[in-house]
């Protein structure tokens, strides 16, 4: 994978917006609708909102990386790469998106795309008992990225990650000896300390979801 140009990628959009400040007046437009699950430090604040989008944008390299070591660990990594290259595909060269989405908000619509792709495959190695994939739990995250996004492009965004996993990751990827051997010598604490080393990504980025409380 070439994460220098995902991270140039970034850069290229920060800059824009420093200039443009495109994704700051669309998330002003959408302050007035957020749904009430979401809370920012108690406050719909829009300097919140931007670090998160921020931080959820600049994820996706590392996330990718880590993805990328536990699997060569699961000696899975061949099986697995075209998962992650096309994770990378998304963010570098994304389909069709709103052509009014650029800079930073296009990079959200990527960065959406990108981290639900590693979402679902985490959820197929999760059921196969292989343990995190991610250790970065980036579910909650990604709820309040479908919420900014809206339901119809959001859902449009998840149907193509679906299409896109069910071609990538057959259950026959899970039956090799490999894969056996490594479930059988993965060991819970390892496993623990690697969650701590990467918690709950909206609680990084300072805002969070009130489950109680539905889409």
């Amino acid at each position: 994978m070439n994460i220098v140009a995902l991270r140039e990628r970034i850069t290229l959009a920060e800059q824009h917006e420093m200039t443009e400040s495109t994704l700051r007046s669309w998330l002003e437009e959408r302050l007035p609708t957020l749904h009430p699950a979401i809370a920012a430090a108690g406050e719909h604040d829009i300097n919140k909102l931007m670090g998160f989008v921020r931080g959820y944008i600049c994820q996706v390299p590392d996330v990718l990386e880590a993805a990328q070591a536990v699997a060569i660990q699961a000696q899975i990594g061949p099986q697995l790469l075209p998962v992650l290259k096309m994770a990378e595909t998304f963010f570098v060269q994304p389909p069709d998106l709103p052509s009014d989405h650029c800079g930073l908000l296009s990079l959200l619509d990527e960065a959406y795309l990108a981290h639900r792709l590693l979402e679902e495959v985490n959820d197929r190695y999760l059921s196969h008992g292989g343990g995190q994939l991610v250790p970065l739990d980036t579910t909650r995250a990604s709820l309040i990225a479908h919420h900014l996004l809206e339901d119809s492009f959001a859902n449009k965004l998840d149907a193509m990650v679906q299409v896109t996993v069910d071609g990538l990751v057959p259950d026959s990827i899970f039956q090799g000896p490999n894969f056996s051997e490594y479930k059988q010598r993965m060991h819970v604490e390892g496993q623990r300390s690697l969650w701590e080393e990467w918690p709950c990504m909206s609680q990084q980025l300072g805002i969070e979801i009130k489950l109680r409380d539905s889409f």
